[in-house]
């Protein structure tokens, strides 16, 4: 079986300790990640942004690197979600539209792979912390992805968990969003940030880069002393792996 890693921009450029967290939780159930080299970005701004036949030059490099793969795993549930756009991308290419098909049926969150392919709702992790969960719109609204990390968190021993006041409102983010519309996405922050200081949690996990990135910077902005993690690095270091 060929379960292979998506890294996507984000984690690839900025945050390559989320990577190396998916590699050794994942290592330990007996799954080696392959990382195509070839893989891009998956043409999500250019899509977001109309620029359909940028998004469609991104989506054929994606569909490239991973055509030999029985599985696609990211940390990003935004990255996985705009796979489900391929097909619209490509509806009047036959082939193009079926590799588009297969490659859906076979990418997963990294949350998802972990409960519902392997599984494995307990890592063995332990956490002694106050921690809380901001469910990012396209895993959460687009992937369906909701119940697999409140399941891992649950068995990590010591975690307390402090649900997010208002958690599936927006972080402000949107790839080209916040740079389109900064005033609305600073308030949208803001407001999250808000909402992050009323758990009084030590801590803020996510599943996707782009949105902790966004509230990360601006807990910061109000020094803020709250540590930002995604959930593959509150695992793989509660279980000791990295």
């Amino acid at each position: 079986m060929k379960v292979s890693m998506f890294i996507t921009c984000l984690s690839d450029a900025l945050f390559p300790r989320v990577g190396e967290a998916m590699v050794r939780v994942l290592a330990k159930y007996g799954v080696r990640l392959d990382f195509p080299e070839i893989q891009t970005c998956c043409g999500q701004p250019a899509f977001n942004s109309g620029y359909w036949e940028e998004a469609r030059a991104s989506a054929r490099t994606i569909l490239d690197a991973f055509e030999e793969s029985d599985f696609v795993i990211a940390p990003s549930g935004s990255c996985i979600g705009m796979i489900q756009h391929y097909p619209k991308l490509f509806e009047n290419d036959p082939v193009q539209l079926e590799r588009s098909r297969r490659l859906q049926g076979k990418s997963y969150e990294f949350t998802q792979f972990l409960v519902q392919v392997l599984g494995v709702t307990d890592v063995g992790a332990e956490f002694p912390h106050k921690v809380t969960y901001h469910p990012s719109c396209h895993g959460s609204r687009l992937l369906g992805v909701k119940d697999e990390p409140m399941e891992l968190m649950k068995n990590v021993k010591g975690l307390e968990f402090v649900p997010l006041p208002f958690a599936e409102d927006c972080c402000g983010f949107g790839g080209t969003f916040a740079v389109k519309m900064a005033d609305i996405s600073g308030a949208m922050v803001a407001e999250k940030a808000d909402h992050v200081k009323e758990t009084e949690a030590e801590v803020l996990v996510g599943l996707d880069m782009a949105c902790l990135m966004n509230i990360a910077g601006h807990l910061r902005y109000r020094n803020e002393p709250v540590r930002v993690m995604h959930l593959a690095e509150l695992l793989a270091e509660g279980a000791n792996l990295l």
